[in-house]
This record gives structure tokens, C-alpha cells and sequence, in this order.
């Protein structure tokens, strides 16, 4: 565990992230584990929010009470897999804003391709997370990241569900300034670009497309 990755190493969370590796796992059995998975990751992502004291009143007394500062968060979708961890950061987090960032891997070059970006306005002035379950070769994530900062992004977090060594080393080279928060840091990635061990495409198992 580095500043720049932080591995969350609950013994609740890698029980629900061995059952989501095991290829025999429904597709509805996925899809409801990544969503408790990432409740037990945004618990870790969300860890120093800045907050400020209000004064309110509890059914007994006066008090001065913490409560989050500043503009509401910015959760960033990476389609298509990013939805499913989407879902569950916002059950934690629903009155935070939304975006998507579109792009695929060019299976040749496996180089990202962009398609679609929709994210809220004044995204300087708020705290970023960007979510994608798999960190593989790290080149979508980083050019998603791009477009953030681009779009004025100053304090992003990258929230992922398996990172690969490569994908790691690629978002630290191109954005040093950004932490990746993650259940597993895997062994490698194949000569596809597949993280090993790995679970699989998360999209594929989370939307029934294998």
C-alpha cells in the first residue's frame, strides 16, 4: 500500500470479491456483489471528505454537528462496467452529481477510443471519483482522467475493483496527483489485456453479454 494505492483489504470484502471470481457465479449474483462490494469501497474512497460544523438540534440539546463541505460530489461513471459500481457508491452517496465518460478498447491497439462525455458543471469545485471496476492496462483510465482534468477536475479519486501492476504504474506515470482506491491488486495482465487472475470482463459478467 502506496499514497497512491490504497488496497482495502476487508475480510467482508475479499469473501464477496472470491465469489465474484469464480466463473460459475450467476449473473445476477455478480451484479448484486459488486454492488455491496463497492458500498465497502466508497466507505474507503470517501474516508477524508472535508467537513464543517453546523449547529442543530437533537430531540434533547443544542450541538454543534459535523456535515460534508462544499459542492456536491462527482461520481463519474467509465462506461460500461463503471455503472455497476456506480450503483452502489450512490446508495451511499444519492445526492451526489453523475457523469459518464464512453470508451472503448481498441482490441488491436488496445488504446482508448472515446464516445460519449456528459459530466456536471463546476467539476473544480468538486471532489471527482471515478469509478471503473477493472484497472488493466491503465490507458482508458488515464484518458479518462484526461478528460476530467480537461473539463476542470482538480481532485479526482479512482475507484476500481481489481488493479493490474501495469494499469498501476500507467495512471501513476500519467497522473501522479491521483490515488487509486482498490480490492485486489492482481498478478498481471495476459496478451490481450486481460487481468490475471482476474474475474473475467466485469462487463460482460455484470450485463449477461459473454
Amino acid at each position: 500500500m502506496t499514497e497512491h494505492l490504497t488496497i482495502v483489504d476487508h475480510p467482508l470484502l475479499q469473501h464477496k470479491l472470491t465469489l465474484m471470481r469464480e466463473r460459475d457465479t450467476p449473473t445476477a449474483v455478480f451484479r448484486q456483489l459488486l454492488r455491496e462490494i463497492s458500498h465497502l469501497l466508497a466507505y474507503e474512497v470517501t474516508r477524508n471528505l472535508p467537513v464543517t460544523m453546523k449547529t442543530i438540534e437533537t430531540p434533547l440539546v443544542e450541538m454543534e454537528a459535523p456535515t460534508l463541505r462544499g459542492k456536491k460530489l462527482a461520481l463519474i461513471s467509465i462506461l460500461r462496467a463503471g455503472n455497476g459500481l456506480l450503483d452502489g457508491v450512490l446508495d451511499l452517496i444519492p445526492s451526489a452529481r453523475v457523469g459518464f465518460v464512453g470508451l472503448y478498447r481498441d482490441e488491436a491497439t488496445l488504446k482508448p477510443v472515446q464516445y460519449y462525455f456528459k459530466v456536471p458543471s463546476e467539476l473544480e469545485s468538486r471532489v471527482v471519483i471515478a469509478v471503473d471496476p477493472m484497472l488493466a492496462t491503465g490507458n482508458s483510465s488515464a484518458a479518462a482522467i484526461d478528460l476530467l482534468k480537461e473539463a476542470g477536475a482538480k481532485d479526482i479519486r479512482f475507484l476500481c475493483l481489481l488493479a493490474a501492476p501495469e494499469g498501476v504504474a500507467r495512471m501513476k506515470e500519467a497522473h501522479p496527483d491521483v490515488p487509486i482506491i482498490t480490492a485486489a491488486l492482481d498478478d498481471r495482465l495476459n496478451d490481450k489485456g486481460y487481468i490475471l487472475p482476474g474475474l473475467g470482463d466485469a462487463g460482460d459478467r455484470m450485463f449477461g453479454t459473454k
